[in-house]
């Protein structure tokens, strides 16, 4: 019997990256997954590429940034799956990388909506379900990135996000003890993703130069998010830093 037979499983940002690896591997694990994501085709397309029985995923469209989106995806994997057992947090974007002063309040608003606010309602959205349902609880995995501990430059409104994501795993911790609801985060640091890509012919260090970046298989991510999606409820991974090996993190700052 696979570990995640019988579970339920909500990953945004599942289009592609991190999401879509993290959620393959659930669903080969025999959990049934909700994908969102802003653009349904990928998602449906991730799906189909994991090769997985019809009923054993569900492809939702959502701006986690949007409340009406986030009720609505929640509300679609409850009717389709019956409750909820985990929620990666995954959805994030990054703003260009310029001087804070240059940045638009736009530009800061958008990604305070998607890696911030999006991974507070889901996690609204999760917790009531978990509270309600029965048996009782469920798991919240954030996407952090090493950026909650250390900024690349030019990246204020990335890096205060993820910063303000350390807050949000403790306090959901914290909150959801009576309620058997664990939360823990992953931090990561250069998986091999198109959101990455641009590492590999150099981006800015902190020492003025540019250099080019060593990443990792985003398999690896995948794999510690379901280390950490099947530990029963009684254990958690509070914080979890997977990152390429000679990356320039270590040091930094």
């Amino acid at each position: 019997m696979a570990q995640g037979e019988g579970k339920v499983a909500v990953v945004t940002g599942a289009g592609q990256g991190i999401g879509k690896a993290a959620a393959q591997a659930l669903l080969k694990e025999g959990y049934r997954v909700a994908l969102a994501g802003r653009r349904v085709e990928m998602l449906e397309a991730a799906i189909a590429e994991a090769g997985v029985p019809k009923g054993q995923a569900l492809a939702v469209k959502c701006d986690v940034g949007n409340p009406a989106d986030v009720k609505a995806l929640f509300d679609a994997t409850v009717k389709a799956f019956g409750r909820l057992d985990v929620l990666f947090n995954n959805a994030g974007q990054g703003a260009p990388a310029i001087p804070m002063e240059e940045l638009t309040y736009e530009q800061w608003t958008q990604v305070v909506n998607t890696n911030l606010t999006g991974a507070f309602l889901c996690t609204q959205h999760a917790v009531r379900i978990f509270k309600s349902q029965s048996p009782q609880g469920g798991r919240i995995i954030n996407n952090g990135s090493i950026s909650a501990h250390a900024p690349r430059p030019f990246s204020v409104a990335y890096t205060a996000t993820k910063h303000a994501i350390t807050g949000l795993t403790k306090t959901t911790s914290l909150d959801g003890r009576p309620f058997d609801i664990a939360c823990g985060q992953i931090d990561i640091g250069n998986a091999a993703t198109p959101m990455t890509e641009r590492m590999t012919k150099g981006v800015p260090q902190p020492n003025g130069t540019t250099m080019v970046e060593p990443r990792m298989d985003v398999a690896h991510v995948a794999s510690a998010v379901v280390y950490m999606a099947s530990l029963p409820l009684d254990a958690n991974v509070l914080t979890m830093t997977i990152m390429a090996s000679k990356m320039p993190f270590v040091g930094r700052g």
